[in-house]
């Protein structure tokens, strides 16, 4: 396909580790300081009027966020991080990362209109994935997780997809085990969300579980933009 942007997450490279070329697009890389982990880059035929890296706040050597400003609206690429697996990260992601996330949201909204895509690392709602029973105390269902979700609803950004389709079943990732893809046993994790400013402008919002290669597949937003 041939998007406008492009916003990948966990690339665990930095620019120098791999040839890949982009002919037609601006390239963003922001690696994160351990080798092999984490870092997001954005390509965008558009060349931004200006790009941050980081998250305002924190200590964010991890390459997780970056905010391009376009004419009309700003794009925030975040891979937000994991609670892990003993939920040991799970008091950083509730207390700092969320809370300061959803302020440098806010404080670009109050500028232009706001689009954030990524890998949130949370199933907002028991539609979002296959198990919730099983996994409400799972890092990515728990109850902090979600009402960090929560906060950005009621602040006003909508989860496009939502506004399409209201079902279950629908999901974005899943294990690489026990054949959890061909069975779509998974979770909803990967997002566009956009300002309410920008709700009539959503022309589309997609899963698109036909792509290959990886455990993740890849969101599509259509905007038309003014």
């Amino acid at each position: 396909m041939k998007a406008d942007v492009f916003c990948f997450q966990e690339i665990k490279a930095r620019q120098d580790q791999l040839e890949f070329d982009h002919p037609g697009y601006h390239a963003f890389w922001n690696s994160a300081e351990k080798p092999g982990y984490s870092g997001t880059l954005t390509l965008s035929k558009i060349k931004p009027l200006s790009i941050e890296h980081g998250l305002p706040g924190a200590d964010d050597k991890e390459g997780r966020v970056q905010t391009l400003e376009f004419d009309t609206y700003f794009l925030v690429n975040v891979y937000t991080p994991n609670s892990k697996r003993d939920l040991s990260r799970l008091s950083y992601r509730q207390d700092t990362w969320d809370a300061l996330f959803l302020k440098h949201l806010k404080k670009l909204e109050k500028k232009k209109p706001v689009v954030f895509c990524g890998d949130l690392n949370c199933a907002h709602t028991e539609l979002d994935l296959a198990n919730p029973k099983s996994n409400k105390k799972n890092a990515g269902f728990t109850l902090e997780e979600r009402s960090g979700f929560d906060n950005y609803i009621k602040a006003g950004f909508l989860d496009t997809f939502r506004m399409f389709e209201q079902a279950g079943g629908h999901y974005t990732w899943w294990t690489w085990r026990n054949g959890a893809r061909e069975r779509n046993i998974g979770w909803r994790i990967d997002y566009f969300c956009v300002s309410k400013h920008l709700g009539p402008s959503v022309v589309k919002s997609e899963i698109l579980g036909e792509i290959l290669g990886s455990d993740h597949c890849p969101v599509r937003l259509t905007l038309s933009l003014k």
